[in-house]
């Protein structure tokens, strides 16, 4: 979605030579992938946070333009919404302390970002869902002024004749109706890159998708939506409702445009396929690709197309350093702080080193997408199953007996032993002292979540505890 869109309407037979352009692209994809030694390399990660703008009473503030400005920093993306920005860190070799220099240049950018919005009023706060939006937030006036965004919500439009449908059943159950994307602004998350091989990427990409599921449930920063108190992560619930491009005419097709998965995945170059034959391009923006630029095919529109299809964890196709694979690690919320994000990094990195030398494709996929479903819902009490356990046990206890197998993982790919030990003991504390920032979020609000100013309170002294950079398990009560 970060690529460059010019335009913001398209005429019908734009959109099939849009067609025509993947269907040729998937070719070359699929020579580029059987190639010896394309793509083979370090493993490398990176990552992406979106945040939030906010006013110091803790309301959104639409001034994601003026800000990325003011900060003129190329690292800066304006996200769907006018309140948000998205911070590109920089890759780094997955061997040696990666996590260190990921918490470095976090809390480095998100200094940045807040200097930035000083100059208009304001700061930032790293959030799954901010619990002061309110249904006046979501307007047309508060989609970004950009024509991918514009292009986006009409090439949604075009695709489902019915209004978007929310329906969230949690402690308490919203009912929402709207006529755009514009609620996808809602999330924000924490997204982790692995750079991965192609005679490798199956059995990464499945491992990630078992790994994805205890690692949300210990995560949790998202317990509610416009004051009523929903999921653990309601965020997962919220995209998935706010971008389903199923409308009547489309219900027969079983997964939606944002989702888990159906199954255990045998390559990179099926999952491809799938995403244009499954789903409709919604931004057919061409583009001409000189054959004699030397380097890796560009494929802009397959890279496009596949940044409107958003799987939980998802192949990216990049043209940089020779071409390459990633896995992208989609569902971690954002924050608390930059020390949690770096050590959700670590367990779900560590983890899925571990399982991508073992066999899960022979641990039924029902039960990993179990899994991340109750994960969302139920957080640390989420019952999970796991490959060898007789029983299903509780999400909290999971991870504690995961924690030395993810310290094994991080091993095995070169991280240094110091390194992991600190990252994941943050998560072993977080799950002994039962302390996700969903449920501080939760006990910070009590009885008053559906008080709009005591919501707007509690950002602000979450932002406050945020800023000194220790992590959630830590804040006081």
């Amino acid at each position: 979605m970060g690529q460059q869109v010019d335009k913001d309407r398209f005429s019908e037979a734009e959109f099939a030579r849009f067609g025509e352009r993947l269907a040729g692209q998937l070719v070359t994809l699929r020579e580029l992938l059987a190639r010896p030694g394309f793509g083979a390399g370090p493993a490398t990660i990176g990552a992406e946070l979106e945040l939030f703008l906010i006013t110091p009473e803790g309301r959104p503030l639409p001034r994601n333009h003026e800000v990325r400005a003011a900060a003129d920093d190329d690292r800066l993306v304006p996200e769907l919404g006018r309140y948000n920005l998205e911070i590109n860190l920089t890759p780094l070799p997955l061997a040696g302390r990666p996590f260190t220099a990921l918490l470095r240049e976090l809390r480095e950018a998100m200094a940045m970002v807040d200097a930035a919005a000083a100059t208009q009023g304001g700061q930032s706060v790293a959030i799954g869902i901010l619990p002061s939006l309110s249904e006046f937030d979501f307007t047309h006036e508060a989609l970004s002024d950009e024509s991918r965004y514009r292009a986006l919500s009409r090439g949604m439009r075009r695709l489902r004749s019915e209004p978007f449908r929310v329906s969230i059943e949690g402690v308490e159950q919203l009912e929402l109706e709207v006529e755009g994307v514009i609620l996808e602004s809602a999330n924000t998350s924490w997204q982790v890159h692995l750079r991965t091989a192609p005679a490798t990427f199956a059995g990464v990409y499945n491992a990630a998708q078992l790994a994805t599921g205890p690692v949300l449930a210990v995560s949790g920063n998202s317990p509610g939506f416009l004051g009523r108190r929903l999921w653990e992560e309601t965020r997962i619930a919220l995209f998935e409702e706010a971008a389903d491009d199923r409308d009547v005419e489309r219900r027969d097709r079983r997964v939606r445009r944002v989702a888990f998965g159906s199954g255990w995945v045998r390559g990179a170059e099926e999952m491809f396929e799938a995403c244009v034959r499954d789903y409709e391009p919604v931004m057919p923006m061409t583009s001409e690709e000189d054959p004699e630029a030397g380097g890796a095919p560009r494929l802009a529109e397959l890279r496009l197309h596949q940044g409107t299809v958003w799987q939980w964890n998802r192949p990216v196709y990049d043209p940089a350093d020779g071409g390459h694979l990633r896995v992208e690690m989609r569902s971690l919320p954002a924050g608390p702080t930059a020390a949690d994000m770096a050590a959700n990094s670590a367990f779900l990195l560590g983890l899925t080193a571990a399982l991508a030398v073992e066999p899960v494709e022979e641990f039924p996929f029902a039960a990993a997408y179990r899994n991340f479903y109750r994960a969302a819902i139920h957080g640390l009490d989420a019952p999970m199953a796991w490959p060898g356990m007789p029983e299903e046990v509780p999400a909290a206890r999971l991870a504690l007996d995961l924690l030395p197998v993810a310290a094994a993982g991080l091993e095995r790919v070169g991280v240094d032993p110091g390194e992991a030990a600190w990252a994941l003991d943050i998560i072993r504390e977080r799950v002994r002292l039962r302390r996700t920032g969903a449920i501080w979020q939760r006990e910070a609000l009590g009885e008053l979540a559906g008080d709009p100013a005591e919501r707007a309170r509690m950002v602000a002294r979450y932002r406050e505890l945020a800023l000194t950079g220790d992590p959630v398990h830590t804040w006081p009560r």
